[in-house]
C-alpha cells in the first residue's frame, strides 16, 4: 500500500489542525486572571488602610486559597470544561512560565507604588496594585496560550 505526496500532505495537516485544536484548549479559565486582577487591587486597597494585622491575615487567606486554584489551573490543563489535556500537552514549563511573571508583577507592582508614594500622591498602593493588575489579566492568557504553543513547537 502507497500512499501519494497528496495522501501525506493531507494527512500531516489534519494531524497538525488537531494537535492545534488541542492546544488551542491549553489556559487559565478567564475567572482566574480576572480574579487574580480583583485581589491585586483589593491587596492595594487593605495595604493603604495601614492596619498590619489586616494585611497579614489577608495574605495568608489569599495565600492558601491561591496556591489551591494555582496547582488546578496555572499548568495550563483546565481553560475551559470541554477538554483536559495532558502535562506534556499543555508543556511542562508552562506553570513555571506563569509563576515567574507573577514574581514580575509583585515587583512592578512595588516599585511603581514606590515611585508613586515618592511622587506624592495619596494611596499609592491602590495606585501602585493597578498596573500589575491589568498586566495580569491582560497577558496572563496569552503567556499560557504562548508556553504551550512554545512546547509543542519544540517537540515538533
Amino acid at each position: 500500500m502507497s500512499i501519494s505526496p497528496e495522501e501525506a500532505r493531507a494527512a500531516l495537516a489534519a494531524a497538525d489542525a488537531g494537535h492545534r485544536a488541542v492546544v488551542d484548549e491549553v489556559g487559565a479559565p478567564a475567572w482566574y486572571w480576572w480574579g487574580l486582577g480583583v485581589a491585586w487591587v483589593g491587596f492595594g486597597v487593605i495595604a493603604d488602610l495601614d492596619i498590619f494585622w489586616l494585611t497579614i491575615v489577608t495574605t495568608l487567606v489569599f495565600g492558601a486559597a491561591h496556591s489551591q486554584a494555582f496547582v488546578w489551573v496555572a499548568g495550563g490543563r483546565h481553560r475551559t470544561g470541554l477538554v483536559s489535556v495532558r502535562r506534556s500537552v499543555a508543556g511542562g514549563r508552562t506553570m513555571l512560565h506563569v509563576w515567574l511573571m507573577l514574581l514580575a508583577m509583585v515587583v512592578v507592582g512595588v516599585v511603581f507604588a514606590l515611585l508613586v508614594a515618592y511622587d506624592g500622591a495619596a494611596h499609592p498602593a491602590i495606585i501602585g496594585s493597578v498596573l500589575p493588575a491589568a498586566i495580569v489579566v491582560a497577558a496572563g492568557p496569552r503567556l499560557v496560550r504562548w508556553s504551550a504553543l512554545r512546547e509543542a513547537g519544540a517537540r515538533a
